[in-house]
């Protein structure tokens, strides 16, 4: 998964988020159009995943990688906007505003 930090200032929330999903669904319609019928069968399973992966709202995808971040720092509470569950992404992403990390947790929990 792609990292979600831009750039956040103390009264400006902004996320990157980095999909190559979309890139890959063309590469896998392009691919179909030159492959033989062994081929086929999984290009064409592989296209419905890409498909489905690229389809996942951003905010899920943000929700996603806040959760990641947090176990990363051993943090298995629960998910919600307690004060733990912020200070762990902040401690897994240090760079991060307090503001920032607020938003995103509550994101996480609306995912």
């Amino acid at each position: 998964m792609g990292n979600f930090l831009g750039s956040f200032g103390r009264k400006e929330l902004s996320v990157l988020t980095v999909r190559d999903a979309d890139d890959i669904v063309a590469a896998l319609r392009t691919a179909l159009t030159d492959a033989g019928e062994v081929e086929r069968p999984g290009l064409e399973a592989a296209l419905r995943v890409a498909e489905e992966a690229a389809a996942v709202p951003e905010r899920e995808l943000r929700g996603r990688w806040v959760r990641e971040q947090r176990a990363s720092v051993g943090y298995l509470g629960p998910d919600d906007e307690s004060v733990r569950a912020v200070k762990a992404l902040r401690d897994a992403q240090p760079e991060l505003s307090l503001l920032a990390a607020v938003q995103l947790t509550r994101d996480a929990v609306r995912a």
